[in-house]
């Protein structure tokens, strides 16, 4: 008889709580962990980078420009702003006759002209425009050829009268005249020095009588500049200039730590009455012929401004020598290379000085 074997039916296996779970595969739970918060961190960093570079590539195009600079055309030198660069320039009419020295206001003039007046004195005239002295004189009469000079800057002319022909073209209407003899109020004479060597004006006054006749700006330009390279080994260190006698000789000593030319006047220091030695940054010698003045009967010469001669550029201790050019009367002065390029000049006070060969002379060492 066969009897049937049964099987007991198994109860069921018991489901496993979460928490034994969780024990089970928590090794994996937290390489998996582990690796979603390193791929978000590595994902957040490379974002921070682009971030970064793309704000870093916005600051470099924001980037504020330098701000623009500005010179004035008659020294060259930087200035506040574009209205200064067209400032009112004043030529002033200074004596040179021992009577007449110590003179005021030379060492602060942009640029100032030399030149015989007559009898061998010399005579200068002083170019201004930022700067403006307390005491500038004493001041003299006009030449014809200053005016030439004054005219491309269109600057004001002060001056105590002049020869017949420079007042006959100071005052045909075309040029800024300020003359002593109608502005009486701008010039003063000083009680320590006899007439004529007393007459005084500041560039306050002058500034004052300039804009009472709307001379508030000149429009001009001038030599090319650049700055100062003093080089090591200067060629040019010691610089004499005769016009006439010696008591009108001029020289100059090169001073490398300044890089400028100390000035001396029949052989002393030449200093201005109030600032001291005077001492440019660059001197000009000009070679120039002269004629007779027309319709004078007095015998006295002028000195011809227009054409082209021979021009010596002393500065940074070295000597180049070069070409005047000026074409007309009202014309730019320019100094110009054997190759017809402008020489530019250092910024700073530019001398220029002009004898007639055959009377005057120029040499260094």
């Amino acid at each position: 008889m066969n009897v049937e074997k049964t099987t007991k039916p198994q109860p069921p296996k018991p489901k496993k709580s979460l928490k034994k779970w969780v024990k089970e595969h928590l090794l994996a739970i937290v390489l998996i962990t582990s690796s979603i918060v390193v791929a978000a961190v590595f994902i957040v960093a490379i974002k921070s980078v682009h971030y970064d570079a793309s704000i870093s590539q916005m600051n470099a195009k924001k980037k504020p420009e330098p701000a623009k600079k500005y010179y004035s055309a008659l020294t060259g030198m930087e200035v506040e702003n574009e209205a200064a660069t067209k400032q009112a320039v004043t030529g002033v009419m200074i004596e040179n006759s021992p009577a007449a020295r110590p003179q005021s206001g030379l060492k602060q003039a942009g640029v100032v002209y030399e030149a015989v007046a007559e009898g061998g004195i010399t005579r200068f005239m002083a170019l201004y425009q930022g700067n403006k002295p307390g005491t500038i004189g004493p001041v003299r009469s006009l030449r014809l050829y200053y005016l030439s000079w004054a005219a491309p800057y269109q600057a004001s002319i002060a001056h105590v009268g002049g020869s017949g022909n420079a007042l006959a073209h100071v005052r045909n209407g075309n040029y800024r005249d300020i003359d002593q003899f109608f502005n009486a109020g701008t010039y003063w004479r000083s009680t320590d020095r006899y007439a004529p060597h007393n007459v005084y004006t500041s560039g306050e006054k002058l500034d004052q009588l300039n804009n009472s006749k709307n001379y508030t700006t000149s429009n001009f330009t001038s030599f090319a500049r650049s700055d100062e390279k003093a080089v090591d080994a200067p060629n040019a260190t010691s610089i004499s200039v005769n016009f006439s006698s010696p008591l009108y000789a001029t020289s100059y000593a090169y001073d490398k730590a300044s890089n400028s030319y100390l000035r001396s006047l029949a052989g002393s220091p030449h200093n201005d009455r109030e600032a001291g030695q005077i001492a440019p940054k660059t001197i000009v010698v000009l070679e120039a012929a002269t004629e007779l003045r027309a319709n004078n009967a007095d015998g006295y010469e002028d000195i011809i401004t227009t054409g082209k001669g021979k021009a010596y550029i002393f500065q940074n201790g070295t000597v180049a020598e070069a070409i005047w050019q000026k074409d007309n009367f009202d014309s730019p002065l320019k100094l110009r290379s054997g190759e017809g390029k402008d020489i530019p000049l250092n910024r700073g006070q530019t001398w220029i000085a002009t004898f007639t060969p055959g009377r005057g002379s120029v040499s260094w060492q």
